[in-house]
């Protein structure tokens, strides 16, 4: 099963994760980031492992990893015995993590916010959310692999989309 398994409507569904590949809803409250105190949310050490440089896999082979979403904040991953990583460990950019472009958004289908808002530029709206939950509905994202969050990309998609569609109306 995948994180980002949609109903007709596109919408996720209300169907349980698979708790092997898609971390649980609830977060321990001592899931803090050593540096931000930001709440981390669980992350599979697959996840971590594909995100890392080749050098670093043997740090990240033991413990259970978080996410640290906190913008400002340069973790990535950490864990509770103190390991953690930095954005400069990863093999990708964490659009979470960068205020430059490129800003990944959907690591499954290469989306970035360049896309959606040249789109909504060109036509005053933009169609990616909709085409990555086609995608999704058939069965063909990877999210909890490819995106460093390990979870759906969608949430992100369409705040960032509704942001920018709201920017282009302000001017």
């Amino acid at each position: 099963m995948n994180c980002c398994v949609t109903d007709e409507s596109g919408g996720p569904t209300a169907s349980k994760p698979d708790e092997a590949t898609c971390p649980a809803d609830g977060v321990p409250e001592t899931d803090r980031c050593s540096s931000c105190k930001g709440q981390g949310r669980p992350v599979s050490r697959k996840t971590v492992l594909l995100m890392l440089k080749p050098e670093l896999l043997e740090r990240a082979m033991h413990g259970n990893y978080s996410f640290c979403s906190a913008r400002d904040c340069s973790i990535v991953y950490f864990e509770d015995k103190g390991e953690h990583f930095n954005v400069d460990d990863l093999r990708i950019r964490v659009g979470l993590k960068v205020n430059d472009d490129p800003i990944p958004l959907c690591y499954c289908f290469g989306f970035d916010e360049n896309h959606i808002r040249d789109e909504i530029y060109r036509t005053g709206s933009t169609s990616i959310a909709e085409k990555v939950s086609r995608l999704i509905r058939e069965g063909l994202c990877a999210c909890e692999a490819r995106n460093p969050s390990g979870v759906c990309c969608l949430g992100e998609l369409n705040k960032t989309a509704n942001r920018l569609r709201e920017t282009s109306q302000s001017r």
